[in-house]
């Protein structure tokens, strides 16, 4: 029926200038941009009889991504039209992660190769800048594009690039030519302990017997006797989350932690590309103590070796009848380091943007899709499964300066042998580094950064302070992820502390002002000659009392201990 006869049979006069009602006048078409056949046609085929689920929006962006390196507006709005969903909807989510190319009508698709220069911390003293500088130069731009990246969890081999998808450890141009010659751009898979060879050596039996007699309460005191506590960072006593997940009434999910993205960070990485299953099972050991129906697995986008092991190793899992088909929900991050943030990360699980959701109520009681969900980090999840198999002493027997347990410290800078280390949880800076082979030849210790960025810089005089939950919240810091970088005489502090602030900046999720624009601001004041200590004072205490996340409270910390312990610079 047309739209003239359809107003007249409703009573109703159409309007003006809105539908074509005569020659020369009106539109043929609805506001906004218009459907394409050839685009729909394409995303169709791409998802195929995949379900049209409002929460998978990210998955079905990284698929056009993938194929065909951008997300054009036709393609965004052929997509909306798949998912029953406005083009507002698709365009801010696909806007909102740094690892999607938003190509509108008029603007030219990015080339089809991508380098990305890792200028985090690690990465800057490697000689980053000076790295992607000869690459700009020597490279033609219309076919390779190079931009910066932040931390991608390979500070141990700084400085770090990424070709396609192809890590390259310990970068020169050289290395990325050839890699370019070879047409060397996929994700380099390590050897690892596969489902064969895990289960060959007694693998999954602890968690087939407590499926089958096992009680969850008493589970949940052996890890709490080890004394394990969240090692994402907030360091929550890890037993403790189950019961109160148990406490609300199902249906429950499960949500695991992978976006390590805090700079320095790679020890979740370590343990999966080595030994993905103790982690694995870990996990199902976690969710069979909370009735889990379903777990949500998100693992962030820098990591497509371990996004790899992980498919593979779910599908054996699957295979082996250990988990329905479908349980584990694999989902791949997309270049947001504020969905570390456990509400932020179950924002983008649920297919939005990753902001920070305001709290209360907490996750264990409105979770994903409103429901109880029980939130692990990788690592926790690894102990789970080795507690579990050998004891909650494989933790608490270890003691040292008055603390208990291990700690999994990522150690970068200015070290002999920057790597991941397993120590005594009371391990001080002094420890840490000798355990790295000490300082690297030439270099003179003059400061450490205890637990990435967000824990700020102290002085190599503070060296005697045990490395541990607790233990540096009187100085000003904390422990967070353990991620230890070393800085020497040779390095400036308040060089190192305006690097962390740009990334603060860059990965601000913009949802509050104290965080966005505090960020902006502090970046700006901190460029100066000399630093108006009065004014970024002032500016870091409104940073901290009203932002609504841990980014921007914490954003403010590298500032105030430059100018408390570094004064002679700023």
């Amino acid at each position: 029926m047309a739209l003239d006869e359809y107003a007249k049979n409703a009573g109703k006069t159409p309007e003006k200038g809105v539908w074509k009602s005569g020659k020369g006048k009106g539109r043929h078409y609805t506001k906004g941009r218009q459907l394409q056949d050839d685009a729909w046609t394409e995303v169709r085929s791409l998802l195929g009889a995949a379900p049209r689920q409002r929460d998978l929006l990210i998955e079905y962006l990284h698929l056009i991504q993938d194929e065909y390196g951008c997300l054009s507006a036709a393609h965004l709005r052929a997509l909306a039209e798949e998912m029953r969903l406005s083009m507002a909807e698709v365009y801010e989510v696909a806007t909102f992660y740094a690892h999607f190319d938003v190509v509108k009508e008029d603007e030219t698709p990015p080339p089809a190769l991508t380098i990305r220069v890792c200028d985090s911390l690690s990465c800057e003293l490697a000689g980053a800048q000076a790295l992607k500088a000869a690459l700009e130069n020597g490279l033609n731009a219309s076919e390779v594009r190079v931009l910066r990246a932040p931390c991608m969890g390979r500070c141990d081999t700084a400085p770090v690039l990424e070709i396609g998808h192809n890590h390259i450890d310990h970068a020169t141009p050289e290395k990325a030519m050839a890699a370019i010659a070879a047409d060397d751009t996929h994700a380099h898979l390590p050897d690892y302990e596969t489902f064969a060879s895990y289960a060959a050596d007694g693998g999954y039996a602890v968690l087939k017997d407590l499926r089958e007699t096992g009680n969850w309460e008493t589970v949940q005191e052996k890890v709490l006797a080890s004394g394990l506590r969240g090692l994402g960072g907030a360091g929550f006593p890890s037993g403790k989350k189950w019961g109160f997940v148990r406490a609300n009434a199902g249906p429950r999910y499960m949500a695991v932690n992978g976006d390590e993205g805090e700079p320095g960070t790679f020890k979740d990485r370590w343990y999966l590309e080595r030994t993905p299953h103790l982690f694995l099972e870990g996990m199902l050991i976690a969710a069979w103590a909370v009735e889990a129906e379903k777990i949500f697995l998100y693992m962030r986008d820098e990591y497509p070796a371990v996004l790899e092991i992980l498919r593979r190793e779910i599908a054996a899992l699957e295979a082996a009848n250990i988990v329905p088909a479908g349980y584990i929900d694999l989902r791949r991050g997309a270049g947001a380091y504020i969905c570390g943030e456990e509400s932020a990360m179950i924002e983008s699980i649920e297919g939005k943007r990753g902001l920070p959701r305001h709290r209360p109520p907490f996750v264990a009681q409105v979770g994903i899709f409103g429901r109880p969900t029980l939130v692990h980090n990788v690592e926790t999840l690894h102990w789970v499964a080795r507690i579990c198999r050998e004891g909650p002493e494989v933790m608490s027997s270890t003691e040292l300066n008055g603390r208990k347990g291990l700690r999994s410290y990522s150690v970068s800078g200015r070290v002999a042998a920057p790597g991941m280390y397993l120590l005594a949880a009371g391990s001080t800076i002094t420890d840490v580094i000798a355990a790295a082979g000490g300082m690297a030849a030439g270099h003179v210790f003059k400061a450490y950064q205890p637990g990435g960025p967000s824990s700020g810089l102290l002085p190599a005089s503070m060296n005697d302070i045990p490395l541990d939950f607790d233990t540096l919240q009187p100085h000003g810091s904390f422990i967070g992820s353990a991620a230890v970088i070393v800085l020497s005489e040779s390095d400036s502090a308040r060089a190192a502390a305006l690097n962390m602030l740009r990334f603060f900046e860059d990965e601000s999720c913009g949802q509050c002002t104290p965080c966005r624009v505090g960020c902006e601001k502090a970046v700006k004041l901190m460029q100066a000659e000399r630093w108006d200590t009065g004014l970024l004072e002032e500016l870091s205490s409104a940073m901290v009392d009203a932002s609504i996340c841990g980014l921007g409270q914490a954003a403010p910390n590298p500032i105030r201990m430059v100018i408390k312990h570094f004064p002679e610079e700023v």
